[in-house]
Order: C-alpha cells, then structure tokens, then sequence
C-alpha cells in the first residue's frame, strides 16, 4: 500500500476531499470522471467489497492500525491507489471528519447499469419517485439490503443515492443492493418506466392513500410473483399520473387517527410485509 504524508490540505490531491461540491464530483458533463466520497472504516469496506474502484484514502496517523483490513481490500482493488496521510489538525478543518470515524475514500462513480440487467433475477424492488432528502434515500436503501429487498430504481429526479450523506446513513448499503435510475423525463418517469417494469414481468403497486387503496396485507400482493412497489416524496407523495399507472394503490393500515408515515418508516414496513417467506 502506497502512503503519502501531507502537510497541508492544499495539495491538489486532496481536491475530492477539501473543495470540490458533491455536485462537482457527480461531474454530468464527463461521466467517466464522476466521483463519490465514502465516510468511515465501514463504508468504505462495504464499497470495496461491492466492486467500486478506489481513487485514494485519506486519514490521521493515529487511524493508521484501524484500517489495516480496509488497506487489505484496497491493495487487493487497486494496489496503486494511494493513502493520504494529513495532520489531525489539518482534518479538523474539513466539516464532519470527526463524525467519519477517521477515514475518507474517493472512489470512481460505477456507469450507470439498464434496469433490465438490474432487476434480472428480482423479485421485490423498490421505485424511488422523486425523493428529496439524503436521509430518507439513505434510510431506504438499509432498510432494502436488511430486508432482502432484490433492487432499487430511483426516477431521474430522486436525489443520488451515491450522495455523502446517502451513503452515510445507509452505512454502505448502497453497495450492496443493486441500483439504477428507471425513466428518462425528470417530471414523467412512470409514462415510460412503468410500461418498462410491466414488460420485465412485474406488478407494480403505488404507495398512497386514496379510496381505491388496498391494504398491505391483500393476499392479492403476496400473490404476484414479481412485485414493485413505488414510494414518492414526503408531503405530495406520488404524481396521481404515477397512481394511475400502477397495478395497485396500497396504503399501510393504521391507528390512532395517524393517516401516514415517513418515507423511510413506511418502505420498512411494506419490504417486511411483502418480503420473501
């Protein structure tokens, strides 16, 4: 493993790290070139062991004998990736290192994959229309990969499950659980992703309240040998076009006058509810 001491964060290097936007490292305009950011000794495992490609490691003298199995998997990636080596004092300046457990990796963001190759041999999977918060994309994808969900598939204008915070509250699930992006209009995904998934052999079923909901626990779901289910954003919740699409609209019963869940909160319950017996 290659290791470089640095002085000062204003090496060049450290650019992915210290001064570029997760806006500029998604880089649109040179795909090729797109990175993403892992925090922790965890994460970044989990990245290595899901087949991302490292860039480099940065980290504190004193986190050197932590990552000894991290450094095992990097070398074993890509033996040439280096490890920055920067003072503490030097990290402190970069907002949340201390929450990161010590370590950051910069990797190369993986090409985008065709959901036919995604959802291949799945059977549950989960649409992600048009979701707006990290925490919330994140949260699902643990929820997923705890659960044994097979994939998910974000509309083009969900937020990026590659994003920091995404892939820190999902604690590296993100990859684990095969992803993509389905539909091609950022305001009409279910025009052309819908028809998509009922040419794949699924069943698709609209998370929402309305007076045409079925319950989660229809014997009618557990019945469909291939099943997506579609969760929109907080607040508006699904596009009626979406809802109008799908084979069912299904709502979570509940008591105590609550009519909904957070996003995050509802997936779990509907993966376990229709997860494999």
């Amino acid at each position: 493993m290659r290791i470089e001491r640095l002085t000062s964060l204003e090496d060049p290097r450290l650019d992915a790290y210290a001064r570029l936007t997760d806006v500029q490292l998604r880089s649109r305009i040179e795909p090729s070139q797109a990175v993403f950011i892992a925090e922790s000794a965890e994460v970044i495992g989990r990245a290595l062991d899901g087949g991302m490609r490292p860039l480099s490691l940065l980290t504190t003298e004193h986190h050197l004998p932590q990552l000894e199995r991290v450094f095992e998997k990097m070398e074993a990636c890509d033996p040439q990736a280096p490890v920055f080596v920067a003072p503490e004092e030097e990290l402190a300046q970069l907002t949340g290192f201390e929450l990161t457990r010590g370590a950051l990796a910069a990797f190369r963001r993986p090409p985008e994959r065709p959901v036919e190759e995604v959802v291949r041999d799945a059977r549950l999977v989960a649409v992600l229309e048009d979701i707006r918060n990290h925490t919330n994309v994140g949260a699902i994808f643990r929820s997923a990969a705890a659960i044994g969900v097979d994939a998910v598939l974000a509309s083009p204008a969900c937020y990026d499950p590659l994003y920091r915070r995404a892939v820190r509250v999902s604690m590296g699930t993100v990859f684990q659980v095969p992803w993509t992006r389905i539909g091609t209009n950022p305001h009409d995904w279910a025009t052309e992703g819908v028809p998509l998934l009922h040419s794949l052999g699924f069943k698709t079923a609209a998370m929402a309240l309305s007076d045409d909901s079925i319950s989660l626990d229809d014997p009618r779901l557990k019945a469909c040998e291939k099943l997506a289910l579609v969760f929109g954003t907080e607040g508006d919740g699904l596009a009626p076009s979406t809802i109008s699409q799908c084979d069912f609209t299904v709502r979570i019963p509940m008591q105590h006058g609550v009519d909904s869940l957070n996003v995050a909160a509802s997936s779990a319950v509907a993966f376990w509810e229709l997860r494999q017996r």
